[in-house]
């Protein structure tokens, strides 16, 4: 019951905050250009200083625990590879692939993790956090980029290319001569080689990426942080969440949503009781125990992060099944980490 009343509290407020947003839309407070300018600053500004004061001030040197940070980043890749074939046969639709995919694998580990296991183990714990998201939150991102880019619609990074693809290879399959498949061929490589590289400029320029990697690196090198400094990241930081989740709820539209709602308890089904189901018993059977296991569960069962909704809109996406995903993990592992939690607890882990 106690870890019930936890995960209620650490939800609740999240889910709250969509149905603030949507509420805010509906009485004029938020407008749709005005959603549009809280999601584009949460993902130029307020998110990638979040990630990067998550990492900045942790110790990774000092905790590092080499076997544990490599079954997060072994899990985490098998994950997103599993959930990237599935989506083959789930949605068809190529633009809503790419929002499965990342809906289904992007924990909130960064925002409920350290808190959740905090709420358990105390500070005893501090280093099993850091690690899990050092071992998964940068691949999330990273694949996340690219399932996006690839995936993306007309509008999007990838779409114009993605056309020209396809349109050489259809002159190079209805042309008889030589001379016009040469031409389609040369076509679609040229067109797959500028795809590759606006999805490698799509990583090397992410903001959430760029975060990440100054963050790794600011904490590797441990420069100090004034007390200004501090102060003016933390504020910018806390913006991020509730400008987030209000301008996702303020675009939030059910009968969008009502489209989407088998791919959408597909995904959360995976994020909240396949990916613990498959990946725990491993964990346990590799000797992982107490606080690890509470973060190797935190990474794989915990609620999607409002960050895969940001990133979908911002990188061409529609957003409606990223949005349907979070608010139903959201409201979902309240319930499925207190099942997991009793679960690991009735079976001597934790």
């Amino acid at each position: 019951m106690e870890n019930l009343v936890f995960s209620l509290n650490a939800t609740t407020p999240i889910f709250a905050l969509m149905v603030l947003g949507y509420v805010f839309r509906k009485i004029g407070l938020i407008d749709e250009k005005a959603a549009a300018w809280m999601n584009k600053f949460v993902f130029k500004a307020a998110l990638p200083v979040l990630v990067f004061e998550d990492l900045a001030g942790q110790d990774f040197a000092g905790t590092w625990n080499g076997k544990f940070v490599l079954f997060c980043f072994g899990v985490t890749s098998v994950s997103i590879a599993l959930i990237a074939l599935l989506s083959k046969f789930v949605v068809r639709d190529r633009a809503k692939r790419g929002e499965f995919i990342q809906s289904s694998y992007r924990s909130s580990a960064a925002l409920l993790g350290i808190a959740f296991i905090h709420n358990i183990y105390g500070d005893a714990a501090s280093g099993m956090g850091p690690l899990m998201i050092l071992g998964s939150v940068p691949l999330y991102n990273v694949f996340a980029v690219i399932v996006l880019t690839v995936t993306a619609g007309e509008e999007g990074n990838g779409a114009g290319v993605l056309k020209q693809s396809k349109d050489a290879g259809t002159l190079a399959r209805s042309g008889n001569e030589g001379s016009m498949q040469s031409a389609g061929g040369n076509k679609t490589m040229q067109a797959q080689g500028v795809l590759l590289k606006k999805t490698l400029k799509g990583i090397v320029t992410n903001p959430i990426i760029l975060g990440i990697a100054i963050g790794l690196v600011w904490s590797l090198i441990r420069i100090p942080q004034p007390k200004i400094f501090q102060t003016i990241v933390s504020n910018v930081a806390r913006l991020a969440t509730p400008l987030g989740l209000m301008s996702m709820g303020a675009t939030f539209e059910f009968k969008k949503a009502a489209q989407e709602v088998k791919p959408a308890l597909i995904a959360a089904f995976i994020k909240l009781l396949a990916l613990p189901a498959i990946f725990l018993p491993l964990a346990v059977a590799l000797g992982f125990t107490g606080e690890q296991i509470v973060a190797i569960l935190v990474m794989l069962g915990s609620a999607t992060t409002v960050s895969c909704y940001i990133m979908a809109k911002s990188m061409g996406h529609e957003g409606t099944l990223s949005s349907s995903v979070i608010m139903l993990t959201t409201f979902g592992c309240s319930f499925s980490l207190t099942l997991w939690l009793f679960v690991l607890r009735s079976v001597g882990v934790i």
